[in-house]
């Protein structure tokens, strides 16, 4: 019996029709007899291959489109159909069929999800530069197809050769969107320009490919008059204007029709499911592939709660369990056995260099005129050349056709297969995506110019965090000597959707409606900031949208910390106030992303424990009053946070409660050797510091009749607790320093029972509900830099955070005398 590869048209399959289900092994039946048991094994040894390949091959960093059709050659004639036991018991032809259905059924209902995600507005922002790299990289690839497609004629003389160079060229030439999303956040460069540009250019191509598709397959018939292409092609035009016009409306009056923060109601779910299976039977039935029609269908949903609801609802099944039924069955169709002779393997050669050096060269042509870096350019030019979906689609249909015989169809499975998994490795070693840290200065508060500008990025997760924000930047104190420039990212969740970016916001003047409700807290988010700017003196506010996953919205917020050159990041604590007082997690996740940027951030960060700061509204900066209290028990956290309690307090509104922590007798029996920093005499300079620090506060603030300083004498942990909860409890707002790597006897045992320790001692019993006093807290650590005199292994550029958690400050080389920063 002939395998699946070498399906003819002279192949005759025999099978019984009713033989479905079986009825028992125990009444001498065979379930691989049976059309439903031969399909559920089929479909586990795809689904069981390809994952083991996905874990056996992650190492070498290969997307999973690689190991799926792998997973079918192995399982195809190349390899285990060799096996003619083997390939007639589990892939016989007569289950071809359900195969071939099941397939693309996934097939219809992924390019369906592809349109979905896909966000033609990205082009855009990113205009001709996107355009002429899209086409420049179009080109060359399809002149190598085209040349390619002459050799080959010589195998075959009864092809269509204008409709196999068509076919031939777009395969080479095309760029696979989804299979490029997910490389680019593999390689954390979806949210830099780079990225941006790349899915850009990746989007313009896949819709050249799919027009070209279309005409391919219009054309690809040798029987069809040119009259009835010509209706093919109109046809296909007059579907995706009646989707535009038609279809998209009646689906944005179905998002209007349902309640904000409710999610579509599944009567519309199902009817937009059948839609998609309606316009694949519309577009196969035109004469274009049905795919075509999903896509297109997929495409003008609206971007929103309903696209949102339909990935989740589908994603799961149809990309983990259908999908690799498609690309398996590309597999089991390929028969390198039929790639005869060394001159077809060089040409197969010639084919992958070219193709990716024709990509490369037409895209650093254009990136050079954009005067671009090379090394950009090429990298660029690379991530062009990732293939997947869409070019496996071309060939399959090509291969249905008749365009495409066994052996071309297994070459150019080859090469998209080879020029995929080369890419990962290739941009790994050419393109460094770890960020360097730039020597810009002032990227803490205390270092910071007193007549300079400050800058600070603040993060948001919901309109709650917003009040309490603007009333601590507003206490801030920006004046024409010390203006505050404000840059806000709303932090969005990214859920499947492949257009993953940093969004920049203008001033919204349009008064349309928020189509979601993440828009519509954007847009809440962004107006109640602008407001604050309209009202404040000397504040300038960017609004910004990441959109990122939580595992990595950490590095958006860090990249853009140092793009910016703040000195501050603002970040909302994980925990909110709940009605009668106490903390409840909001989502587990907001911590994770607390931690990372704690550990990865280049400048101070604050975390920011909100209570409410004189009420849930914003008041006038005229009539700001708050009562502000700051906790100092001494080391570099501390003395970053007496730096911005003493810009706070330079404000006509802001009362300053200071209360320095020294250690008794029995303290300093206990700290007798120098354990705040390793290295001989770290202990002692960190006491100097802190002296010069309150010394210089106390001069400058000495006139200043808002401020009140007081010294508290302790000896551990539990007598710093009581002098805490002592205090009165009046104040607004505590400021603390997170006081990682720092040992002091004053906090010793604080730790042992600490819930949050990213907070810190002091911090963790600030922000627990057992404290009595519900007041916000702002506890933040300062960024240390080593200077040039650090003789270890680490670079001078090196940042280093003093926190036990993350990579402990252990400054041993560091010279007797030497400030443990030095920017």
């Amino acid at each position: 019996m002939a395998d699946i590869g070498n399906i003819t048209t002279e192949s005759i399959v025999c099978y019984a029709p009713a033989m479905v289900t079986t009825n028992g092994i125990w009444q001498g039946d065979n379930p691989l007899d049976y059309s439903l048991p031969l399909f559920i094994l089929q479909l586990t040894l795809v689904v069981v291959t390809t994952r083991l390949l996905v874990f056996v091959l992650k190492p070498l960093r290969q997307p999973r489109v690689v190991s799926e059709i792998l997973g079918g050659i192995l399982l195809g004639p190349s390899v285990l159909g060799q096996n003619k036991t083997f390939s007639t018991a589990v892939f016989p032809l007569r289950s071809v069929m359900v195969l071939e259905t099941m397939a693309n059924v996934g097939l219809l209902y992924f390019l369906f999800l592809i349109g979905v995600e896909m966000d033609i507005s990205v082009i855009k922002r990113t205009g001709k530069k996107a355009l002429c790299i899209a086409l420049s990289g179009m080109i060359l690839p399809f002149l190598i197809g085209f040349v390619f497609s002459c050799i080959m004629e010589a195998e075959s003389a009864s092809r269509n050769q204008t409709t196999f160079i068509l076919f031939l060229g777009v395969a080479l030439s095309v760029t696979a969107f989804p299979v490029l999303a997910r490389i680019l956040a593999e390689l954390k460069l979806i949210n830099t320009e780079l990225g941006r540009l790349a899915m850009s250019s990746a989007l313009i191509n896949d819709i050249c490919a799919w027009v070209f598709l279309a005409v391919a397959i219009a054309l690809s018939d040798n029987e069809a008059s040119s009259l009835a292409s010509l209706w093919v092609l109109l046809s296909s035009v007059a579907f995706v204007i009646f989707c535009v016009l038609a279809v998209r409306p009646a689906i944005s009056w179905i998002i209007r029709a349902t309640p904000e923060g409710e999610t579509v109601s599944d009567f519309y779910i199902c009817i937009i499911l059948t839609g998609v299976m309606i316009a694949g039977f519309t577009t196969d039935a035109i004469g274009t592939h049905s795919v075509f029609g999903a896509f297109v269908f997929g495409l003008i949903i609206p971007n929103g709660p309903l696209g949102v609801t339909l990935i989740e609802k589908l994603e799961d099944f149809v990309s983990g369990l259908l999908l690799p039924l498609f690309f398996a069955m590309s597999g089991l169709k390929t028969d390198l056995g039929t790639i005869h002779g060394t001159n077809i393997w060089f040409v197969l050669f010639l084919v992958v260099v070219l193709g990716c050096a024709g990509k490369v060269a037409g895209t650093l042509a254009v990136t050079t005129f954009y005067q671009m870096p090379a090394r950009e350019g090429v990298t660029l030019g690379l991530l062009m050349n990732t293939k997947g979906l869409v070019e496996l689609i071309i060939l399959n249909v090509g291969k249905d056709q008749k365009v495409l015989d066994a052996q071309a169809f297994a070459l150019m499975v080859v090469v998209a297969v080879f020029m995929t998994g080369i890419i990962m490795p290739m941009i790994t070693i050419i393109y460094r995506p770890a960020r360097r840290f730039m020597p810009y200065k002032r990227r803490t508060i205390q270092s910071s110019k007193p007549s300079g500008e400050l800058r600070v990025l603040v993060c948001v997760h919901t309109p709650r965090n917003v009040p309490t924000i603007i009333n601590l930047l507003e206490a801030s104190h920006a004046t024409k000597k010390t203006p505050i420039c404000v840059y806000v990212v709303h932090l969005v969740e990214l859920t499947g959707r492949a257009s993953a970016m940093l969004i920049v916001h203008n001033t919204r003047k349009s008064g349309r409606p928020a189509l979601n409700r993440t828009q519509a807290q954007s847009d809440h988010i962004i107006q109640a900031f602008e407001n604050y700017e309209q009202h404040a003196v000397c504040v300038s506010v960017q609004p910004l949208t990441a959109i990122s996953p939580y595992s990595t919205m950490h590095e958006d917020i860090c990249n853009l910390a140092e793009d910016k050159r703040v000195s501050f990041i603002i970040i909302p604590f994980h925990k909110q106030q709940t009605v009668d007082g106490g903390m409840e997690v909001t989502n587990p996740a907001f911590r994770t992303v607390n931690q990372n940027v704690l550990a990865n951030a280049p400048c101070s960060v604050g975390i920011l424990v909100d209570r409410g700061l004189s009420g849930k509204t914003r008041m006038p900066q005229s009539q700001l009053s708050h009562h502000v209290a700051l906790l100092f028990f001494g080391g570099p956290d501390d003395r970053e946070a007496l730096s911005y309690a003493q810009r706070m307090s330079e404000h006509p509104g802001i009362s300053l409660t200071v209360l320095r922590f020294l250690p008794g007798e029995d303290a300093r029996e206990m700290d007798d050797s120098p354990r705040s920093f390793k290295g001989e005499g770290g202990a002692q300079n960190e006491k100097c510091l802190d002296e010069e620090c309150i010394t210089e506060f106390r001069i400058q603030t000495s006139n200043n009749e808002s401020i009140n300083y007081n010294e508290m004498i302790v000896n551990n942990g539990e007598e710093t607790v009581a002098a805490i909860r002592s205090m009165d409890a009046g104040h607004d707002l505590f400021i603390v320093g997170r006081g990682q790597g720092v040992h002091s006897p004053l906090t010793a045992g604080l730790t042992d029972w600490s819930e949050c320790p990213e907070l810190g001692a002091i911090g963790d019993l600030l922000a627990s509900s057992d404290f009595a006093a519900t007041v916000s807290v702002l506890v933040i650590q300062q960024f240390v830099m080593l200077g040039q005199h650090m003789e270890g292994p680490e670079s001078p550029q090196t940042p280093h955070h003093h926190d036990d958690e993350y990579g402990s400050l252990r400054d041993s080389n560091r010279p007797k005398g030497q400030p443990v920063f030095n920017l």
